[in-house]
């Protein structure tokens, strides 16, 4: 992880732990109510009360945040136009996580939560009632916004088109999960 590059300067541990730092100014925000320290472009649904309420266990994200990458090195490859790219990245990160695991409890839901790392990118409307219904979508989209943050540089900050068209998706995809978790609560 120290030395398989996410981009540019930035290793693919820095990455996670990138990506746990924004996680921990939008925790202490959305918990504690300080003021973020970050720039952020934050969604509307990010307000809802049960946001906070559905979060898992910080260290347990901590970790999985940290380490939800752990396979890039394994799976990098590099296209004719010098572009890499990490095919399966969470499944073999999930495989990586649990080879160097302990094998408890915690160590497997943090595996489950590497395997997931991509679904909230990648959620189409046909999978939200699927997804709402997992105890982990709430922090796995929390995350997933965190981790467009943390790649903002990648895509060109975040007034570019790309980091707008994952952001706009990240929008969309949390309106119709938290719309999905209230309808299964009733």
């Amino acid at each position: 992880m120290r030395e398989c590059f996410q981009f540019q300067q930035l290793t693919v541990l820095d990455h996670g732990l990138s990506v746990h730092e924004w996680f921990k100014d939008l925790y202490a925000h959305l918990t504690q109510g300080t003021p973020l320290q970050r720039i952020w472009r934050l969604p509307d649904w990010i307000n809802d009360p049960l946001i906070p309420q559905k979060l898992l266990d910080f260290e347990l994200l901590q970790t999985y945040q940290v380490y939800h990458d752990c396979g890039k090195p394994l799976c990098r490859t590099v296209d004719a136009d010098e572009r890499q790219h990490f095919p399966n990245h969470a499944e073999a990160s999930r495989k990586r996580w649990l080879e160097c695991s302990d094998g408890s409890p915690v160590a497997l839901q943090i595996a489950d939560l590497i395997a997931m790392d991509m679904d909230a990118h990648l959620l189409k409307a046909d999978g939200i009632a699927e997804f709402a219904a997992r105890r982990e979508a709430i922090s796995l989209l929390v995350t997933a916004l965190c981790e467009i943050h943390s790649n903002a540089d990648m895509f060109g900050g975040i007034e570019s088109v790309n980091f707008k068209i994952k952001w706009k998706a990240l929008e969309k995809t949390g309106k119709r999960i938290l719309a999905q978790i209230r309808s299964q609560a009733h």
